[in-house]
């Protein structure tokens, strides 16, 4: 084998091992109640008529694209990631998926009901053409559901404030975005929608397994120059010390936007 091929087997495996942890994440966050209500509050938003379309932007695993399946819906899953789309596909044999990212779906103008992004759009560098995509997909009245967290704003019990503050700080800056879901709502104005409405849900995690949350938030941050290895270990322990005594808790908020198409159709850019 080429030094070449090797390399590529290599990077190939790497994606698989990052693809897998953070799937285990994303699993153990998606099994709590506050998350299943988050996801139902969702679809409610959407109103989706039996039979409609419906786009699932980031899709995953593909959750989300199943759950509005079971609902009647023609859910369409979409993902830049191959091998979230592979995993999503071998949980959800039935369902649609496509791979594509938020700023250039593979749908054509005005050809879908309903359009939902979930912890989406803080890793984009560009919200605000995620929205334009958005709009243009979405049929006249369509709605718009956006889902996501406040990286800023994440609270973890702890003794060491401080350093629990420059943790959660320091991961945040190493998103594209990480103060999107405050900005839902200027993205969604700015993108020309109509009956734009916000609401922030707080999900408190007691659960020990969300320790793999907090293991990868402070690795992040410890690798992006934030925090040395040596604080970084010592904050890892008093959290597990906290689950083991049962005294582990992390509280995150979400905001949840939703907004409709404009009655007429957008005007293409000649």
């Amino acid at each position: 084998m080429s030094k070449h091929q090797e390399a590529h087997e290599e990077a190939h495996e790497e994606a698989h091992r990052d693809t897998e942890a953070l799937l285990a994440v994303l699993d153990a966050a998606d099994r709590m109640p506050d998350a299943a209500r988050l996801r139902a509050r969702s679809y409610k938003l959407l109103s989706p008529a039996p039979g409609s379309t419906v786009v699932d932007v980031g899709c995953g695993a593909g959750r989300a694209v199943g759950e509005l399946a079971e609902r009647g819906v023609r859910a369409v899953g979409v993902d830049p990631s191959p091998w979230m789309l592979a995993a999503a596909r071998e949980r959800w044999p039935a369902a649609e998926f496509r791979e594509a990212g938020a700023e250039n779906l593979p749908f054509a103008d005005g050809s879908v009901r309903g359009y939902r992004a979930d912890k989406v759009f803080h890793v984009l560098q560009e919200p605000g053409r995620a929205v334009a995509e958005a709009r243009r997909i979405l049929c006249p009245g369509g709605r718009i559901v956006l889902v996501g967290q406040d990286w800023d704003a994440i609270m973890i019990d702890s003794a060491d404030a401080v350093l629990t503050r420059t943790i959660v700080h320091a991961r945040a800056d190493l998103l594209a975005t990480p103060r999107a879901g405050r900005q839902y709502r200027s993205l969604l104005l700015a993108g020309g929608f109509d009956d734009v409405t916000v609401e922030v849900h707080t999900s408190v995690f007691t659960d020990p397994a969300m320790l793999s949350l907090l293991e990868r938030l402070a690795e992040s941050a410890r690798t992006g120059g934030g925090v040395d290895r040596d604080r970084v270990d010592e904050w890892l322990a008093e959290q597990r010390r906290r689950a083991d005594s049962g005294r582990f808790l992390v509280a995150i908020p979400f905001f949840v936007a939703s907004a409709s198409a404009p009655a007429s159709a957008p005007v293409s850019a000649s």
